[in-house]
């Protein structure tokens, strides 16, 4: 970027700010809080997206913003750098360091590749279906803080480390986080923002939701999205478009490596037992309640600073670690939740909801749209479970008003908390830490975002119309 260009998106990043706070209208906007609010996220997608400075610090901008403008309580913002997904990150990170330092990272990449093959197409489904199948019964961050090191490691053992200049491993990591927040959609244990939905539906009902009642609502819903994913996805990569070599050299390549040693053993170890407990953690947390993910991850992170190598010298030091941890990718995350924080705590999402509530939605085809656009974008710039917090209320409220069954709106709504597409936040920042561009997230995003919404909204149109079920708790 040229010192002029550079120059100019820097100074342009504030002005967006301030036209925001200045012009956005009074009558849907009324308090200043809520148009700083909104000018903070403008100001971050901005910088983000157009790079002046590194995407850490932009992560950084709600605190300053904050500081400034006073748009709510800064304790609520600072708590976002110490969320449990931060502590889940730099758990994950940490352990993959010994990856490297050991060889076992090239070693996983050769036996994937050896497995899957080192064609594109093959390698987009495949991560798409395994990300996704993980999802649907695992917090969305969890899965995409453990899928995308392995997929990293495979990407720059064939030369295709440095995402932010390669289209097949942006291509792929796109894939992971499209596909982990359609798997969340798949089962009532795919995220936090999930169980809102099913406490509402128990409100509005008065009756106990059933998880497999869930499953059944929404499994032609995840079907269309993933075949819909996946051929926008596959869409211009060709047949014979490969990640260089062949199944044969890479499982010669890893039949070379031989045994793996303690060290590889004891790496790989720490990081499944991490993943394991992980997921199976709805077998022990009566037991240990306060043992959650996150705390799983840096717990087996704090081991891996005891082990040994075989001559006795520590495998993993701290002035080694810190200079390989993602420290980017957890500040952008942190910073995407900060950035949500004063969206909610300054009451903007509320007002947004709160002016759509006043268009006099009556149900029908508009109405449905109005709900998908709204939750689906709103979740692109706070998380899905303050999405479905702030968004279901509203709902509820439009339907009873318009004197409509909630059940089958707020299953719609659910759709569009679960899908965002478009800014590095929430799970998305993961991979930007990795070295997606931003640039590259938005320009696919942007696309994807708008098949969706007008998808979905035709979707959950004839499912409201031609499939009773679907208008049941079930």
């Amino acid at each position: 970027m040229s010192t002029k260009k550079r120059t100019a998106t820097l100074i342009f990043g504030p002005v967006l700010m301030v036209l925001c706070i200045l012009f956005l209208p009074r009558a849907i906007f009324p308090g200043f809080q809520s148009r700083a609010a909104i000018g903070t996220v403008a100001f971050m997608a901005f910088w983000w997206v157009t790079g002046p400075v590194d995407y850490a610090i932009t992560g950084f901008l709600p605190i300053v913003l904050n500081a400034l403008l006073q748009i709510t309580d800064m304790s609520k913002v600072i708590a976002n750098y110490a969320d449990e997904t931060i502590m889940l990150l730099l758990g994950a990170s940490i352990l993959t360091v010994s990856w490297e330092l050991t060889g076992l990272d090239r070693r996983i990449a050769a036996a994937l590749l050896s497995l899957i093959g080192d064609n594109l197409r093959h390698q987009i489904i495949f991560w798409y279906l395994f990300a996704a199948a993980m999802s649907s019964v695992l917090p969305n961050a969890v899965v995409v803080a453990t899928i995308t090191p392995i997929a990293v490691s495979m990407l720059k053992y064939v030369g295709e480390g440095d995402i932010g200049k390669s289209e097949k491993g942006s291509k792929l990591l796109l894939t992971l986080v499209y596909a982990a927040g359609v798997g969340g959609l798949a089962t009532p244990l795919g995220g936090a923002m999930n169980l809102v939905t099913v406490d509402y539906l128990q409100k509005v009902s008065g009756k106990e939701y059933m998880y497999t009642s869930w499953v059944l609502h929404f499994l032609p819903i995840v079907a269309i999205i993933i075949v819909s994913n996946l051929l926008f996805l596959l869409w211009g990569v060709g047949k014979k478009d490969s990640l260089g070599g062949s199944r044969e050299y890479f499982l010669a390549n890893y039949r070379k490596m031989g045994k793996m040693t303690s060290e590889q053993k004891w790496s790989l170890a720490l990081f499944l037992m991490a993943s394991g407990l992980s997921f199976t953690r709805q077998f022990y947390k009566s037991y240990l309640p306060g043992l959650k993910p996150a705390y799983v991850f840096m717990t087996c992170a704090v081991v891996s600073f005891l082990l040994r190598k075989p001559d006795g010298k520590r495998l993993l030091t701290w002035k080694t670690v810190q200079t390989k941890v993602i420290w980017e990718m957890i500040y952008i995350f942190a910073g995407g939740l900060a950035v949500g924080t004063l969206m909610n705590e300054s009451g903007a999402a509320k007002d947004i909801g709160d002016a759509i509530s006043k268009q006099g939605l009556k149900g029908g085809f508009l109405t449905i749209f109005v709900i998908v656009a709204f939750t689906l974008l709103l979740s692109d710039v706070t998380s899905n479970t303050a999405t479905a917090a702030v968004s279901l209320p509203i709902i509820v409220s439009i339907t009873k008003g318009a004197g409509l069954d909630p059940v089958p709106y707020i299953y719609i709504a659910t759709i569009g908390v679960n899908l965002s597409f478009m800014l590095p936040t929430s799970i998305r920042a993961i991979p930007v830490g990795y070295g997606l561009s931003p640039g590259y997230l938005l320009r696919s995003g942007w696309k994807i975002t708008i098949i969706m919404i007008l998808l979905m909204t035709g979707v959950s149109y004839l499912l409201l119309n031609a499939w009773p079920y679907f208008r049941t708790l079930g």
